[in-house]
């Protein structure tokens, strides 16, 4: 099921905003920053993204012409989640939820969640950046 493309401008100007106060910070939440592919402009995006090792699942509610995918797919991008950053470690894989082995290994309710959507998004995540919490040698 795809959810129309109405709902989400609205969670685009509305929702995301308050979102974004908590999402890089509580899990499942997480926080896509990314550029504008024409304009350059910084974009701070938050996503429900369930981990998987070095990489995190996240269902495409509103298909796979959001914003940020497009984003991230043209250029480069970083995760924060749990107040880590974490760079992309390459443009994102985009697989149907029934073909996408990722799934099986996450919890019922994550499952129960990306099986909302057709497609998911599964990025690799890079070597965590430095920023906020105990520095370590």
């Amino acid at each position: 099921m795809q959810f129309p493309r109405r709902l989400a401008r609205f969670n685009k100007v509305a929702t995301n905003r308050v979102q974004g106060v908590y999402a890089w910070l509580l899990p499942p939440w997480a926080v896509i920053l990314h550029r504008g592919r024409r304009t350059g402009r910084a974009y701070r995006t938050p996503v429900l993204a369930f981990r998987h090792g070095d990489a995190i699942v996240v269902a495409l509610l509103y298909g796979t012409q959001s914003d940020w995918l497009r984003n991230i797919r043209a250029g480069q991008g970083s995760v924060v989640r749990m107040g880590r950053t974490r760079p992309l470690a390459g443009p994102p894989r985009v697989t149907a939820t029934g073909a996408t082995p990722e799934l099986e290994r996450l919890g019922v309710l994550a499952r129960a969640y990306c099986r909302l959507a057709e497609n998911q998004a599964v990025i690799e995540l890079g070597a965590r950046l430095p920023g906020f919490g105990p520095r370590r040698a």
